[in-house]
């Protein structure tokens, strides 16, 4: 759906280029969500509204559906505009426009819909965001979720085939935010749509993105499936954000590890394997004794996973390797 080939762009500030993003490649395929996750600063706005070319490319090309649209003219840049939906952080709603009306904006602006057409389709659009009784409503009188659905929905409006979300639940509280994730993954599974978000926070990128980049001072430092970044981060970046999503202080887990006896491991489940009791058979087999120093069990997306940090004393430590092995665990020996 998406590519990037050679992606940068810079700001002229004091007669001097800043770089905002390093030349990048990557692609994001038809009808998955792709999450872009980095610190303030990273570059991930930029990268996101070089899509639609809010902002131009200082060079390389981008393609969508095969057609390089950085060499767009005016007229075919606002047709294509109309196939790209985008979700804003603090909303951007029109408060004097009741939410039927901020809905029916972007179809009014096309110019191409009939009364009849636009009023149908904000009614279908406001029945799929659970808003129907808040039509006549002002923006003002709406909470933060509602205010997040209805910009969901004006984002909708023309039938787009992207939608982009810049920070879409930053804004909001943890319930609300996880009501705001499940529409979002109902709208890309229902409607095949591709969903790039952008996203400081580590958990959202687990709950519904399919792949992520991670992004560290204008340059893609990590990529790959959710499971295999989350479960296996390579670069710092990403480790200071699979932490942070976990509540992990380093130190302390240093301190926790230094005092354990014994060959230290992290063994990670995926599947069904999460919920296997496999630990006993394994002690029983190997003769090792363990204890647990961490562990957390959750979902990626639709797929459960657990992770366990131990200490093994005692037994074969070979033959409870293979056995964990031998049972697809992913086995990372940390001591």
């Amino acid at each position: 759906m998406i590519v990037f080939d050679q992606v940068q762009k810079s700001y002229q500030v004091g007669g001097r280029a800043i770089p905002a993003l390093h030349p990048t490649s990557m692609t994001i395929e038809t009808g998955e969500v792709f999450g872009i996750v980095g610190h303030s600063g990273a570059g991930k706005s930029t990268l996101v509204r070089l899509i639609n070319l809010l902002e131009p490319p200082t060079g390389g090309r981008i393609l969508v559906d095969d057609e390089n649209i950085t060499e767009y003219d005016a007229a075919e840049l606002r047709a294509f505009r109309r196939k790209v939906g985008m979700i804003f952080q603090h909303f951007n709603l029109l408060s004097s426009k009741t939410v039927a009306d901020n809905i029916a904006f972007p179809m009014k602006l096309a110019g191409i819909y009939s009364r009849t057409e636009i009023r149908e389709r904000v009614a279908e659009l406001l029945a799929r965001v659970s808003l129907t009784d808040h039509a006549n409503k002002y923006p003002s009188q709406l909470s933060g979720g509602q205010k997040q659905r209805v910009g969901i929905a004006r984002a909708l409006a023309c039938r787009p085939t992207i939608l982009l979300c810049d920070e879409a639940t930053s804004a909001l509280d943890p319930q609300t935010t996880q009501s705001v994730l499940r529409l979002l993954a109902d709208i890309n599974r229902e409607l095949g749509l591709t969903i790039v978000l952008i996203t400081h926070e580590m958990d959202v990128v687990r709950r519904v993105c399919d792949r992520v980049a991670v992004m560290d001072a204008g340059e893609v430092v990590e990529m790959g499936a959710v499971s295999d970044v989350f479960l296996h981060p390579q670069h710092p970046t990403t480790r200071d954000f699979v932490f942070e999503s976990e509540n992990i202080d380093r130190d302390e887990l240093q301190e926790d590890l230094q005092k354990a006896n014994g060959r230290i491991l992290r063994l990670t489940f995926r599947g069904e394997s999460t919920y296997k009791p496999l630990l006993g058979s394994v002690a029983r087999e190997s003769g090792v004794d363990f204890s647990i120093l961490s562990g957390r069990i959750d979902h990626i997306k639709d797929t459960p996973y657990g992770q366990l940090t131990l200490s093994l004393v005692g037994g074969d430590l070979d033959v409870a390797m293979k056995a964990l092995e031998a049972a697809e665990v992913h086995v990372e020996v940390m001591r």
